[in-house]
């Protein structure tokens, strides 16, 4: 009796687990970017949290970052998990069954908050594996958290979040690489790419209709960390988003929490790269304009992101899950506060 008792709990788990998969994975297609639906709360309300730049086993406090991860997530009521890129270290997969993809997501991040889909694009330390490997079906197999696409749509009714392809974007991983091996296996033509992307992209935001528009990048377009701003974004793209409304962007790619804002459109910028390794101390001699820079934190840590029709509240915690920073806006009032 007992076995058969367990037999059908672990059919009906099973079912339930099934059911939960394919109600994430409804893809409506737009004619552009491939779109995926998160259904909003009862109340409207849309919470996720924010990583990037975590892929070392559990090295480099990930683990820790990922306990608290855990905590807010729950907190929070966590929808999803955005991640910017930078997923693997030192150099992305080698292939769909490394070992790596267990020993640095599925072993990692095991709070009950975070089992929910994780939205994920590649950075350019991806790129130098198998880029391919990280955006297979095998993987959801082995995690059916796992989402990876190049770039597509996540439609959370009153937000949607565009994530884009940036490492293509960035000229000097195609002549200067470094010593490194980059997988363009799917980007035999850079200007193209770029172009093709950039075209669907300002495509599928002129069609939106969301209260909050989101894109996410694996570089940064403002930053005052190690690799600072990233030129061919600021050319390339942001004239896009200035253009349709959209109202933050985030990334990784440095190793540091970060909040900027714009000389002349009310876009933010947010970064958000402290998954597991930091560079204390490692600031961009740059001159920008004091007032544009909201925060900097050069330790490990992660961001959360709340929604509503009216508001939006962004926070960033360190590795103790202390808050080191908050920012609201209203979209009502049309102003915002630190």
């Amino acid at each position: 009796m007992n076995s058969g008792r367990r037999s059908l709990m672990s059919a009906t788990a099973s079912l339930s687990l099934l059911l939960c998969i394919f109600t994430t994975f409804v893809v409506v297609s737009n004619g552009e970017l491939q779109r995926f639906i998160e259904p909003a709360k009862s109340d409207g309300s849309v919470s996720f949290i924010v990583i990037g730049d975590w892929g070392r086993r559990g090295s480099f406090n990930q683990s820790l970052v990922a306990y608290q991860m855990g905590k807010i997530g729950e907190k929070i009521d966590l929808d999803f998990v955005v991640s910017t890129g930078d997923n693997f270290y030192d150099n992305g997969l080698f292939s769909e069954h490394d070992p790596n993809f267990e020993q640095s997501f599925s072993n990692i991040y095991t709070a009950p908050s975070l089992q929910k889909q994780w939205y994920s694009v590649l950075g350019n330390h991806d790129y130098r594996g198998d880029a391919e490997a990280q955006l297979s079906s095998v993987l959801r197999e082995i995690d059916s958290r796992w989402i990876c696409l190049r770039s597509f749509v996540v439609d959370a009714e009153l937000v949607e979040m565009f994530f884009v392809d940036t490492t293509p974007f960035v000229k000097e991983y195609y002549t200067e690489a470094d010593g490194h091996s980059y997988d363009w296996r799917a980007v035999p033509s850079r200007n193209s790419y770029v172009k093709a992307l950039l075209r669907d992209l300002e495509v599928s935001l002129k069609s939106s209709k969301a209260r909050w528009k989101i894109v996410v990048g694996h570089h940064a377009m403002r930053s005052i960390g190690h690799h600072g701003d990233t030129k061919e974004l600021n050319e390339e793209l942001l004239p896009i988003l200035k253009e349709n409304g959209v109202d933050l962007y985030m990334n990784g790619h440095d190793h540091c929490l970060q909040h900027m804002s714009d000389e002349d459109s009310p876009i933010q910028f947010l970064t958000s790269g402290a998954g597991s390794k930091a560079w204390r101390g490692d600031i961009n001699p740059v001159t920008i304009n004091p007032k544009l820079l909201k925060f900097y934190y050069d330790g490990q840590g992660f961001m959360s992101a709340r929604f509503t029709h009216s508001d939006a509240e962004i926070v960033f915690y360190d590795v103790f899950g202390e808050i080191l920073h908050k920012w609201v806006t209203s979209k009502q009032l049309l102003h915002s506060s630190v």
